[in-house]
């Protein structure tokens, strides 16, 4: 389905919708602007970090651990 068809899909539905399916649309446009950059809710600086992190970890500089060992310290912390 083309871009147009889908817009005029979805303004047939706003013509014949209730309040309920206008409040979900709206929701949704709102949720949709207000995170519609998700993973771009970082700082430059955040990045930087990040990357920072990540170079060492590729070159064996950082300690990391596996998903189970995560799971299991964990597990042991709330003991």
């Amino acid at each position: 389905m083309e871009i147009s068809e889908l817009k005029n899909s979805v303004l047939d539905h706003i013509e014949t919708a209730d309040e309920r399916l206008l409040k979900l649309m709206k929701a949704l446009a709102e949720s949709y602007e207000n995170n519609g950059n998700a993973g771009n809710n970082l700082s430059e600086k955040q990045y930087e970090i990040l990357e920072e992190r990540r170079l060492r970890h590729i070159a064996g500089e950082s300690k990391s651990l596996t998903w189970k060992q995560v799971k299991q310290n964990a597990r042991n912390a709330k003991k």
